[in-house]
């Protein structure tokens, strides 16, 4: 499960990034850039590089917020709630089970 989930995330993340990356740089020349009013020292091939994981990175954490907000409240806290008792009782009124006797 965990990781259908992570690659519902990453995956798309990666073809966004991918898109980005075609149509920032398509404009951009990564010669021109300047960072805080100094030229970078990288190759195009660096700038290409940290953009595309930069662009994955901010992606992957929409996606991931997106699935996060996505989730139902007794999935999303289902370790967090005692076992007993049905599903949309408040915790207060559940009877935690114990041990056998």
């Amino acid at each position: 499960m965990f990781a259908q989930r992570l690659m519902r995330i990453v995956w798309p993340a990666f073809l966004m990034a991918c898109v980005l990356e075609l149509l920032v740089f398509a404009l951009v020349d990564p010669q021109d850039l300047h960072w805080f009013g100094h030229t970078l020292e990288l190759s195009r091939q660096a700038v290409y590089t940290l953009a595309f994981f930069g662009f994955w990175w901010i992606t992957a954490l929409s996606s991931a917020l997106t699935t996060l907000l996505s989730l139902a409240p007794e999935e999303l806290n289902r370790d967090v709630l005692p076992e007993a008792g049905p599903v949309g009782t408040p915790a207060s009124d559940r009877a935690v089970a114990g041990p056998p006797s």
